[in-house]
């Protein structure tokens, strides 16, 4: 089995700052040009299947990432969605600003800042989710996945979202105490993971496929 691993691309609210998990917000235009220039580079790769999160930034960026490669096959690829890959959900504090410019999460910034510098001991809102619980849904996911008998001979893309994406990959990690391995994933960063008699391991981590200059990460702890 061979996983590609992408986050979706851009949207409005990644441009502006703002909390984003639940929330089912589309790609913007440069989101849609990222996804079409990844899915180009990966027009040889052979995918049988796109499993992605029900949200529309996910679906729309595996569907567009896979586009050239069922071009080359002359065939259609499947999409199935799987309410696991979901983002982590901030609750009620979704779509609160999360900038300096804009920051209106109801808790301090002491606390804010520990989702990124020490995330198990981050305290998120009351009807949000923890990291253990993030962890334990996408590793569900995983090991579904990886002991499926129908899928292990597939190439597959898995269309998610940053934090899913590190809570997904945290068991195959040298270290799974480090949850952001140095950063969240760009937009469109594609992580690579081939497995063999249930045996996971990296073949590519964080790859982007367009120029550096268009990366565009807002989601990092906030100095005062």
């Amino acid at each position: 089995m061979l996983l590609y691993i992408i986050r979706h691309g851009e949207t409005r609210l990644n441009k502006e700052g703002k909390l984003q998990g639940r929330v089912d917000e589309p790609l913007n235009e440069s989101g849609r040009e990222l996804a079409v220039v990844t899915g180009e580079a990966l027009k040889d790769v052979p995918f049988d299947l796109v499993i992605t999160s029900p949200l529309s930034r996910a679906k729309e960026t595996g569907i567009l990432a896979v586009k050239a490669s069922a071009l080359k096959q002359g065939r259609e690829i499947p999409v199935i969605d799987d309410d696991r890959l979901m983002e982590f959900s901030w609750g009620s504090w979704d779509g609160e600003g999360c900038v300096p410019e804009n920051y209106s999460i109801p808790t301090s910034l002491d606390n804010y800042n520990l989702f990124f510098t020490d995330p198990f001991r981050f305290q998120n809102a009351p009807d949000g989710e923890s990291f253990r619980d993030l962890i334990q849904r996408l590793g569900d996911f995983y090991q579904d996945l990886i002991h499926n008998p129908d899928y292990q001979d597939k190439t597959i893309l898995i269309s998610t979202h940053g934090c899913a994406t590190r809570a997904l990959l945290n068991p195959l990690y040298d270290d799974p105490t480090d949850f952001w391995q140095g950063d969240v994933p760009m937009n469109c960063a594609v992580n690579i993971v081939e497995i063999r008699d249930g045996v996971s391991r990296f073949l590519k981590k964080d790859v982007i496929f367009y120029d550096e200059s268009l990366c565009n990460n807002r989601y990092t702890a906030i100095k005062e």
